[in-house]
């Protein structure tokens, strides 16, 4: 499934149809000359102040990406364009250290993939991902990370480092327990199956891990939370989570396009089911409300989630306090002066 569908960019006056069918899209590279690399939360909603984000734009293309929209404001679609134009911040891990050196960084918790995938298959070659998470380690500050991809592990002694001198969280986004469905809506990320074995090995070596069910749309994978949690458990994870599907701005053409053509016979279904417990609307915007739905078939959806996982043995999303940590190299021996 490829298309290269876009919706009209608001920010741009004009827009093109195509008028025979779609050219295969091919991957591009865009380099991105931004002097900040964290982006400060300002949504109440969110458990996090600071995220950072290596790349913009990405290639597993998942339909349901809540980040599809941020591609516009650099003149790029929210469809194809999202998946096929990376833009790439080559100077991270030298602009996260400046503010690592800056006396009012006090070590805050930084999540990597607070909105596109730090371990997108770019990250293979480029390795900027890995050359942050060195800094962190090196400035002992906390991180929390978020991933389908299963190139983590190839990071497995900087988590190492981090864990043992610092404090690290890696969730996997698991939201489909069969490898077909799943397939056809993240059609470029690693198989389900792929990532619960990263999870296992992640959790082996010490790492704490979590699993987010994140989409749950209604009418296909509600049915997989009971499942898709026995099998974090079984693969080492101590936390859960699940949010409910989002379809702001650009991206609910881009998932009605792809899903219609992906499930002809089930999005009858899906589409019914998101309105049921979105009130009758599509999608939903307001803080708090946003990522959780109403009415009797989302209060079922929300109890299965809670029975599973409290039978699986698995702890709610933590709130718990990070521990200060943080430390500019050298410190310590300063202090013997």
């Amino acid at each position: 499934m490829r298309t290269v569908m876009n919706p009209p960019n608001p920010f741009e006056s004009q827009h093109r149809h195509l008028l025979e069918p779609a050219p295969h899209v091919t991957l591009h590279m865009f380099e991105d000359s931004t002097r900040d690399i964290l982006s400060r939360n300002e949504s109440p909603d969110l458990p996090f102040r600071w995220s950072l984000n290596p790349y913009r734009g990405c290639f597993h293309a998942c339909v349901y990406c809540y980040a599809r929209p941020t591609h516009e404001y650099w003149g790029f679609g929210a469809g194809s364009d999202f998946e096929s134009k990376i833009i790439v911040k080559r100077d991270a891990p030298t602009l996260l250290r400046r503010v690592f050196e800056k006396p009012s960084w006090k070590g805050e918790l930084i999540l990597f993939s607070g909105n596109t995938d730090c371990y997108q298959p770019l990250e293979a070659s480029l390795e900027l991902t890995r050359a942050c998470l060195d800094v962190c380690a090196e400035y002992r500050n906390p991180v929390g990370i978020i991933t389908k991809g299963v190139l983590v592990l190839r990071d497995l002694d900087v988590l190492r480092r981090l864990h043992q001198e610092a404090f690290v969280r890696v969730y996997f986004s698991i939201p489909f327990s069969g490898d077909e469905v799943a397939r056809k809506v993240e059609p470029h990320a690693p198989s389900s199956r792929k990532r619960f074995e990263a999870m296992a090995t992640l959790a082996n070596a010490g790492i704490p891990t979590g699993i987010s069910l994140s989409p749950i749309i209604p009418g296909l994978n509600d049915e997989d939370v009971p499942d898709l949690l026995a099998r974090a458990k079984h693969a080492g994870a101590g936390e859960a989570m699940a949010t409910l599907l989002r379809l702001p701005g650009s991206v609910e053409p881009v998932f009605m396009e792809r899903m219609s053509a992906a499930f002809p016979d089930r999005m009858a279904k899906i589409t019914n089911r998101i309105r049921e417990v979105r009130g009758g609307a599509i999608s939903e915007g307001a803080f708090f409300e946003r990522h959780r739905g109403s009415g009797p078939y989302w209060a079922m959806i929300e109890q299965l989630f809670e029975v599973s996982r409290r039978k699986a043995g698995l702890s709610a999303l933590s709130d718990g306090m990070v521990p200060a940590t943080f430390r500019r190299p050298g410190i310590e021996q300063t202090a013997l002066f």
